[in-house]
């Protein structure tokens, strides 16, 4: 939900409320808010997971609308319609309501005169929508129309245009798209071309465009003046900001095409068309709108449009747009938008644009790495490409391509890299191109920006922001902000330890002056470096390690990791609630440690019991060997044959790798579990006792295939596919398991996670 209107306090309420109410109104949401009955209870569980749901919508739009003042008297409420009287009862202006006074309209049925007395329309003032049971029918006497109302003016003595009445007819063939309707009013009625025609202050304009009727905004836009054009509603709306609020590119396309300077006319709290088209969604709207808005209009304001057209462009994806005119103006690198944020936060906020923020399996990184994206190819002078939607654009070429027969080859090969995922792929590198192009702009405006600068553009938020995000590039590439710190005086390093960012981390091993860095402790909890390293990790840290016991191991590394770096004297000092580092780490990570204790002991049972089954077959084999035993000696039938000498050799291996892994698995059901253990102790009799598992069922399966072999060897069209069929099952256990003990191996014995190698980076 785009915020047009944010609730600062009692000056702003009413606008508010009703802006909210409409949009709640819009996604059948308002009926959780006016609701006089109590919310189901959690027995009827259908009825309440379904409120429950709607009462979290309808107060999420509520709380995303209220400033930070406002939020914090709602902070503490779960309940949309508590929420929405508790602001209601501290900012509604005392005395007669605006939303529920009505206007009263003199009728005269035989002269339409303002002074008349013979009756009275009543209309809410705050309902945006003019409907025909909200509006009263008054006979109009066509030779009598009052024209002396200059165009785009009304009569203000009450809610409503004075007369506005009369344009029912004209409203209704306007809504349903009804041009010949609507012509034949405008011929009788010349001057309502330009007149407010709802009580809104729309006019027949407003109505077209937001009805999305193309055609007749043509013709009534070759009606109609530049000035005429430019008219606004009640909440400051020209018809072009209307059009650019539904994303409609042919209405805003002819408007434009008659006056451009309704590019620079701004709508509530002013408001160009191009933010809101940005604020909305519509892209290709917004490019459009971009390529025609000058840019002394975006740097109105300190340059508060061209942020917000900055950040909005990052937001949405438009990176080719926000690069332009970051290499357009630079200082917007640090202005702030209509927000309070600014661009270099905003990119601070998007982890996908950047390699470091994405995990790839390897052979994504493969395609990855193949990609090559031209320099200066993708960077397009967007004010000079600007595409229209598919549904205007000429399909001439396609018809010679369909004819030519490459067409459907393109389409074939098109269907192919999407499939493979190469055009995600190729869309994902080009954004992490555009968005190291538009880093590099900004760290040299940072570089010359003074502190006054930065703290206005949230520049140190922002690299703490990056930090949180694990945005490594955005780290290296601006070294003077190390010594940033956020609101609890922690440092960058303090903040990727608590998020679990090694690559970050890794950066202090460039540095010459770790000991100052590793000392300092947080003002709120005096909690020093290794203290944050015994805290929880953030589950989304956690998310791609299988199994709670390899969890575990993660965050020993990490606390054993940050110890080794800091002074001995940070290893005892206790923070706020007396405890140690390695205190704090066997608090928090309890519950963990119990987690891992009990996969490790689920794994190795289920394992026990295959390696179990394993042992006593492979015994049991030998002593009913294939083909049985020569009555006369006693030895084997086949004991000739290569293949029978393939049966015992694997038979016999496959029994002492299994009876090992057993072992195994029963050192690892009768450990004690302690926290060291998870370290290296835990996780290596898991590595064997999997390993010799794997080996065993390979190895029996060896045996299986030779035995089968010997007594089939002159049928093979049995031989095969029981063969093939014998293999599923352990082929299945393989592969659920495999992709564990490699995870395990590499996590144990692997490369370590941190970089201390790290070469000076400053």
């Amino acid at each position: 939900m785009p915020v047009l209107e944010v609730l600062s306090g009692e000056d702003n309420y009413l606008k508010w409320s009703v802006r909210v109410k409409t949009y709640l109104m819009a996604q059948d949401l308002w009926d959780i808010v006016e609701a006089t009955n109590e919310p189901p209870t959690p027995e009827n569980e259908a009825s309440f997971k379904a409120w429950r749901k709607m009462n979290a919508m309808a107060l999420h739009v509520i709380q995303i609308s209220c400033g930070p003042d406002t939020f914090s008297d709602i902070m503490e409420i779960t309940s949309a319609r508590n929420a929405w009287e508790t602001l209601a009862e501290k900012y509604k202006p005392k005395g007669p309501d605006p939303s529920s006074s009505m206007a009263s309209v003199p009728l005269e049925e035989d002269n339409l005169d303002s002074n008349t007395k013979s009756g009275t329309i009543q209309i809410s003032s705050d309902i945006r929508e003019i409907t025909s049971d909200r509006m009263a029918s008054v006979p109009l006497e066509e030779d009598k129309l009052d024209s002396s109302t200059k165009p785009g003016e009304s009569d203000k003595k009450g809610n409503i245009d004075d007369g506005v009445e009369i344009y029912m007819d004209l409203y209704k063939a306007l809504q349903i798209g009804d041009w010949n309707a609507a012509k034949e009013f405008l011929n009788r009625h010349p001057h309502a071309i330009s007149a407010k025609i709802t009580a809104n202050d729309q006019t027949a304009l407003h109505v077209a465009a937001e009805a999305g009727h193309v055609h007749i905004v043509e013709e009534l836009v070759k009606q109609m003046s530049e000035e005429n054009l430019e008219i606004k509603d009640i909440y400051d709306y020209t018809a072009l900001a209307r059009a650019a609020y539904n994303g409609n590119y042919r209405i805003a396309e002819c408007m434009l095409g008659k006056s451009e300077n309704l590019i620079s006319i701004g709508a509530d709290e002013g408001i160009i068309p191009v933010v809101l088209a940005f604020f909305n969604g519509h892209l290709e709207l917004a490019r459009y709108l971009y390529s025609l808005t000058p840019l002394e209009i975006l740097e109105a304001e300190e340059g508060k449009m061209a942020a917000t057209v900055v950040c909005e462009a990052i937001y949405n994806k438009a990176l080719d747009i926000a690069l332009d005119l970051v290499k357009r103006s630079p200082r917007l690198v640090v202005a702030k938008d209509r927000g309070g944020s600014s661009p270099f936060y905003a990119l601070a906020c998007m982890p996908d644009y950047f390699l470091s923020g994405n995990r790839l399996v390897f052979w994504k990184r493969w395609i990855y790495s193949g990609i090559n994206i031209q320099s200066g190819g993708p960077i397009n002078d967007v004010r000079l490409n600007i595409q229209k939607p598919a549904g205007n654009r000429s399909r001439s070429n396609g018809k010679e391509i369909i004819g030519s027969g490459i067409y459907s080859l393109s389409q074939l090969v098109s269907k192919l890299r999407t499939l493979l995922g190469i055009e995600h792929l190729y869309e994902m590198k080009l954004a992490h191109f555009l968005s190291r192009e538009l880093l590099s702009r900004m760290k040299d405006q940072i570089l010359i920006s003074n502190t006054p600068q930065r703290t206005t553009g949230r520049v140190y938020g922002a690299i703490l922001r990056a930090v949180k995000e694990g945005i490594f590039d955005i780290v290296k590439a601006n070294p003077d902000l190390v010594w940033s710190h956020d609101e609890k005086s922690r440092s960058i390093f303090s903040v990727a330890v608590q998020y679990r960012h090694a690559k970050i981390f890794s950066l202090i091993y460039g540095l010459d002056i770790k000991s100052s860095l590793t000392s300092c402790a947080d003002s709120f909890y005096d909690n020093n470096l290794l203290h944050m390293a015994g805290m929880s990790a953030p589950s989304t840290s956690l998310n791609d390690i299988p199994g709670a016991a390899l969890q575990m191991q993660r965050e020993l590394q990490w606390f054993k990791e940050v110890e080794s770096i800091v002074p001995p004297r940070v290893h005892v000092k206790l923070n706020n609630e007396g405890l140690t580092p390695r205190e704090l780490f066997t608090k928090n990570h309890n519950d963990m440690r119990k987690e891992g204790e009990r996969w490790m002991k689920d794994t190795a049972t289920s394992c026990t019991v295959v390696g179990a089954l394993i042992v006593t077959i492979m015994f049991a084999a030998v002593f009913t060997v294939p083909g049985g035993n020569d009555q006369n000696n006693g030895f084997p039938i086949f004991l000739n044959k290569k293949l029978f000498m393939v049966f015992i050799v694997s038979d016999a291996l496959s029994l002492f790798s299994s009876s090992t892994s057993v072992l195994m698995f029963l050192g690892i059901l009768t450990s004690r579990y302690a926290e060291e253990d998870f370290l290296e102790s835990l996780p290596k009799k898991m590595i064997i006792g999997l390993f010799t598992l794997f080996f065993s069922i390979a190895t029996m399966m060896t045996a299986f295939s030779a035995a089968l072999f010997l007594m089939l060897h002159e049928q093979s069209w049995i031989f095969k596919p029981v063969i093939c069929l014998a293999s599923i099952p352990i082929t299945l256990f393989v592969l659920m398991q495999f992709p564990l003990l490699v995870s395990m191996a590499i996590s144990t014995y692997g490369p370590s996670i941190f970089d201390r190698k790290m070469k000076r980076w400053f």
